[in-house]
């Protein structure tokens, strides 16, 4: 199995935006090969902000594949590259962590 950790951050302001655009291609990520789990995240409500806080700017999609190679197919897929350039303008940053069980 692969798990994935995917920071993104939304320019200020954006994150609503970016998530109702996450929300609008879930669906057909779900509907991939090899898909488990692929859901977005945010800081807990009612915990005090730290450093480990991502802020109001930022959510945490928690993905988990069957293969790597549904993965890399995820990452190719027509409906990703559509979702990729209608929220490129919103989008500051992404950190893509890719990660196996020990």
């Amino acid at each position: 199995m692969i798990h994935v950790v995917a920071v993104i951050t939304a320019k200020p302001g954006q994150r609503a935006r970016l998530l109702e655009a996450f929300a609008e291609n879930r669906a057909a990520v779900l509907a991939e090969a090899g898909c488990i789990e692929y859901g977005a995240t945010v800081d807990a409500q009612g915990i005090p902000a730290s450093k480990a806080s991502f802020g109001p700017d930022t959510f945490v999609v928690i993905e988990k594949w069957e293969t790597l190679a549904h993965l890399q197919a995820h990452a190719v897929a027509p409906h990703m590259k559509a979702h990729s350039e209608k929220t490129k303008e919103l989008t500051a940053g992404k950190l893509i962590h890719v990660l196996e069980p020990v």
